[in-house]
């Protein structure tokens, strides 16, 4: 039975197509988080350590392990050797595949009995077999569901997450002959360990995967939820495991302290239900373990992605993952799925396979929070982005936008056009909350289109007086430089000249320096890094004019300057000195409220409404302070927030994602959208202009009574003088 790979557009579309499968993903992500995050504060009380140090520490394990690979390869060879196992490293899937069907065909072998394995699953070994006479047969209960149903795991962990009990009761009847009650899964998998058991007692050879190779004895380590593996591997003859070479860790001690961060960031649990430990074959059998490569050494040799090797294959980054939770595994990923998906699927198979899913990940950094041994996956992923740009697999409508976005001056005309046909629009009734109606296509009806305003932010903070400052902060006196952001500019000018007040308030004097446009970040995470350097510059060079203080009100682009500059100038000195010089000034404008220019607490006006806030899921996944912005409202108001579930999780915006797969966009968006009503509020706050722009008009569209805006806007019609 077959279960070949679709195209990446055909498993897009199914999973758009599936009415069940978000409702079903999104409330098993957050009984997962609930429950990770419990086992997460048991082991750091136990344990008396952060989880941040046991992460680092493991990560230091496997970093170590793979500066030196071929040292501790040797020597886990050697152990395994002596205790009576065949070790072969092998370069590809290919030699993989010919080495396990020569060990069958010479010992008659015409039956392999599996425990799950995904390196097997990435050599596509049971097609491989079947096509050479050999039956492979999958022995986890979810691996065998999609066996019979002709499909490929969606989940590291859980293969089958994705499907209803109603479809598995469905397959199993088949398989068996008998009819299930969906609801009756107790009998289903009584059924399912009768329907394999004359698999095992037939079968040549089982084979494994391995979660931890120990050096120092040659010993294999495999973590399981069902007692299937050790038939498995005690029934039959011959013993095939099938590991990556990065699975090596050099001691009994470090597979233990992998074992505690393993089950508890998998499946939630302090332990699993089988830890089995493996050294040599049993007395009168096999066991051959074949070490693979198929990329992994280029992995290595890659600076950007090295650290993906340090992967244990947990499924965490998929757990927490906002766009997985809306298309599933299948379509987020190749044969690997998760955001490490995104990652090591170009080493494995090819950066044709990896460029599809790349379009769905919304950059917001969820996965390196969980993620057992800190892989900065959201840089690794902007890498492969890169490298599926350079090839040539980005669309061509994404390249030419960016090509215009570079361009300010065509950017700026365009602009005003777009002002004065949203004018015409409202002049003919057609806005309403300031948002045109127009009818769109299906694929966008759930969000609106933004009225372009006359005026600029620029324009309004050059036209009226500068705040009156309420009371007096540590910048008093300072002049500070305003990044205005170029969709904040044109889309929302009360937030602009909103931030310019606040830093006024404090009594510092804002000038706009002239020249702005954009910091880079739109090409930048479409892995156009050419436009991104060309817009750098421009923004590098209307800034450096002095040294003031930079604040803005985009906490995009604070992290674009920081992080994403040196990448983009890492060659070239120069500029990476001038990057560097506005980088080192830049301040989101809650940092700056909170820092330099702090205003008393207490110091707006008192609000009646009831706000609630959308934290900024990049900044708040990087721990930045700044992105409490709920705790800030508070102290400057005197108010408390209404409690909002989920707050930095991701609205879907994602830059180009949400035009590249607008379903993923809304899919996400309705899960915040449907916590921000569950909170009542009259106001939703939050700290960065995509943000703002897209749920507003996600929320005009879908009728939701609340407000949107950036904070900036909020607390400025707070300050006791509105400066006019």
């Amino acid at each position: 039975m077959s279960a070949s790979v679709q195209s990446f557009r055909e498993r897009y579309k199914r999973a758009v197509r599936d009415p069940d499968l978000k409702p079903r993903l999104l409330a098993f992500q957050r009984s997962w988080r609930h429950s990770r995050d419990a086992q997460i504060q048991r082991l750091e009380q136990r344990t008396e350590r952060p989880f941040e140090d046991l992460r680092q520490e493991f990560a230091a394990t496997k970093d170590r392990v793979r500066a030196s690979w071929d040292d501790y390869i040797s020597e886990f060879r050697s152990n395994a050797e002596a205790a009576g196992a065949t070790v072969v490293e092998l370069d590809s899937a290919a030699e993989a595949v010919e080495y396990i069907t020569s060990i069958c065909q010479s010992r008659g072998i015409d039956l392999v009995v599996k425990s799950k394995s995904m390196v097997s699953e990435e050599i596509d070994l049971n097609d491989a077999l079947e096509r050479r006479g050999i039956t492979a047969v999958e022995t986890d209960l979810g691996e065998w569901l999609l066996q019979l149903a002709e499909e490929r795991p969606s989940h590291l962990v859980m293969p089958a997450i994705h499907q209803k009990r109603q479809y598995v009761a469905q397959i199993l009847g088949g398989e068996l002959g008998t009819h299930f009650d969906p609801d009756d899964i107790p009998a289903m998998v009584a059924s399912a360990r009768d329907g394999l058991r004359k698999h095992y007692l037939q079968s040549g050879a089982g084979l494994t995967g391995a979660n931890a190779l120990v050096a120092e004895t040659g010993s294999i380590m495999v973590v399981t939820n069902e007692g299937n593996m050790r038939l498995a591997t005690s029934l039959p003859d011959v013993h095939f495991v099938t590991a990556g070479i990065e699975k090596i860790v050099p001691t009994w001690s470090d597979a233990h302290d992998q074992l505690q961060l393993l089950p508890r960031s998998a499946t939630a649990q302090q332990i699993s239900t089988y830890t089995t430990c493996m050294t040599g074959p049993q007395p009168g059998k096999e066991m051959h373990i074949i070490l693979l490569d198929n990329g992994r050494r280029d992995m290595h040799a890659d600076d950007g992605i090295a650290d993906a090797l340090r992967c244990i294959r947990c499924g965490a980054c998929a757990n927490v993952c906002p766009p997985y939770q809306v298309v599933g595994g299948h379509a987020f990923g190749h044969i690997y799925t998760g955001a490490i998906g995104l990652v090591n699927t170009t080493f494995h198979h090819s950066i044709e396979d990896a460029a599809g899913p790349q379009g769905l990940c919304v950059s917001c950094g969820a996965c390196e929070t969980v993620c057992p041994v800190a892989i900065p996956l959201q840089q690794q992923i902007l890498h492969v982005r890169r490298r599926a740009f350079d090839a040539g697999h980005s669309p061509r409508w994404e390249r030419l936008a960016l090509n215009i976005w570079s361009k300010p001056t065509v950017m700026r005309t365009a602009m005003g056009i777009a002002a004065l046909l949203s004018s015409a629009a409202r002049g003919l009734g057609l806005v309403q909350r300031a948002h045109v109606r127009l009818p769109l296509p299906s694929r966008l009806r759930w969000r609106s289109i933004p009225v372009i305003p006359l005026r600029s932010g620029q324009t309004l903070i050059a036209s009226r007086q500068p705040q009156t400052p309420i009371a007096s902060s540590p910048a008093a006196g300072l002049t500070v430089d305003l990044f205005v952001q170029c969709l904040a500019d044109r889309l929302m000018p009360q937030a602009v000249d909103a931030t310019a007040r606040l830093v006024e308030a404090g009594g510092a004097t804002v000038q706009v320096p002239g020249g702005q446009h954009c910091c880079g970040l739109p090409a930048f995470d479409a892995g156009d890094w050419d436009t991104s350097r060309i817009m750098a510059r421009q923004t590098i060079e209307s800034m450096e004019q002095h040294t003031h203080p930079i604040v803005t009100p985009a906490a995009s682009c604070v992290i674009a300057m920081q992080d994403h500059w040196p990448q983009l100038f890492a060659d070239d000195p120069d500029w990476l000195r001038r990057a560097q010089s506005v980088s080192d000034r830049i301040y989101d404008l809650a940092a700056w409220l909170d820092g330099p220019g702090r205003l008393p607490n207490n110091s707006l006006q008192p609000t009646s409404q009831l706000w609630a806030a959308h934290r900024f899921c990049q900044t708040a996944n990087r721990g930045a302070p700044e992105a409490r912005i709920d705790q800030l409202v508070a102290r400057l108001t005197d108010s408390e927030p209404a409690e909002l579930a989920e707050a930095d999780v991701c609205c879907g915006f994602g830059g180009l994602t949400s035009l590249a797969a607008p379903e993923v966009g809304a899919g996400i968006l309705q899960r915040k959208l449907d916590c921000v009503n569950a909170t009542e509020c009259d106001i939703l706050l939050t700290n960065n202009p995509g943000c703002a722009i897209h749920l507003n008009a996600g929320a005009h569209a879908w009728g939701d009574a609340h407000e949107t805006m950036h904070y900036a806007e909020f607390l400025a019609n707070l300050l006791p003088n509105d400066g006019a």
